[in-house]
């Protein structure tokens, strides 16, 4: 079994076509095929970033209300494994 890891993009048809090189000729193969998530583009990581001002409007939220554990139920009896 070989690996082999590259790159290759996907046109306005949604299918995508692969030329792969091989050692092997005339014969047949069995091929798998895993993708990953798209790449992201320029484009897509202006999408991606913390919006303008993200952090002086969350940073500090909780000061005014303090955080308070709620009650937890009881704890409930387990059979010994041994």
């Amino acid at each position: 079994m070989q690996t082999i890891k590259l790159k290759s993009h996907v046109g306005d048809d949604g299918i995508l076509h692969l030329d792969v090189p091989t050692d092997v000729k005339n014969a047949e193969l069995e091929v798998v095929v895993t993708f990953n998530n798209p790449i992201p583009t320029s484009e897509n990581r202006k999408k991606l970033k913390w919006s303008p001002g993200f952090f002086d409007k969350t940073a500090g939220a909780w000061e005014g209300a303090p955080l308070q554990r709620e009650p937890q139920g009881e704890y409930e009896s387990r059979e010994k494994l041994f």
